[in-house]
Parts: structure tokens; C-alpha cells; sequence
């Protein structure tokens, strides 16, 4: 092996020692103690709230130069609106998801994306 390759090679084990970590030191602390009843509620609430971030940001930002854009995105908005609407009725993520990408596809015919 020549050195770029051995370079290559330590790159790819020192990156998955990084992104297995992460996952494994809390699943080795917490496997061997009782999580907390109140801990349990709480992180009910993570995944929405980091999907809600995601979302809000990538329909009310522009993200080339980050500025506000208000309801320059009508056809993001609407769509959004309609999946809102949607999850609440069926609580089901991949019909949400379905049904947001025909009405964003729907409304850019009729709306700035």
C-alpha cells in the first residue's frame, strides 16, 4: 500500500470511530440504568421539535443569503399548511410527507417556489 492510500484508509476508521461514538458511550450508560419517567416525556417531544425547526427554516428563510422572506414562498407555505393539517388527522409521518411533496409540486405550478 502506497501512502495515500494508507492516509485514506486512517481517515475512514478515525471517522467511524467519531460517528460510532456519539451513539454508543449513551447507549453504554444508559442500558444499565432506569431512565426517569419525566426524561421519558420530555423526549417525546425532541423528534417534532427538531423536525418544526427544520421546516420553518427552509420555508420562511431564503438559505442562499439567510434573509427573511416573509410570503414571498406561498407555494411552501400552502404546502405546509395542507401537512399540518394532515398529520393532525391521520398522526401518520409518511402520509404527511407523501401529501407535502404533491402539494408542493401542485402549488409551483401556481406559486414561486
Amino acid at each position: 500500500m502506497n501512502m495515500t492510500t494508507t492516509n485514506h484508509f486512517i481517515l475512514i476508521i478515525l471517522s467511524m470511530l467519531v460517528a460510532f461514538g456519539p451513539r454508543f458511550i449513551p447507549l453504554r450508560i444508559f442500558s444499565t440504568r432506569e431512565i426517569p419517567q419525566w426524561f421519558n416525556e420530555w423526549m417525546k417531544y425532541v423528534p417534532v421539535s427538531l423536525f418544526t425547526a427544520l421546516v420553518v427554516k427552509d420555508v420562511f428563510m431564503n438559505t442562499k443569503n439567510y434573509t427573511f422572506v416573509g410570503f414571498d414562498y406561498m407555494a411552501k407555505i400552502l404546502a405546509s399548511v395542507i401537512v399540518v393539517a394532515i398529520a393532525y388527522r391521520s398522526r401518520s409521518m409518511g402520509l404527511s410527507v407523501v401529501f407535502g411533496l404533491v402539494a408542493v409540486a401542485l402549488l409551483a405550478m401556481t406559486f414561486p417556489l
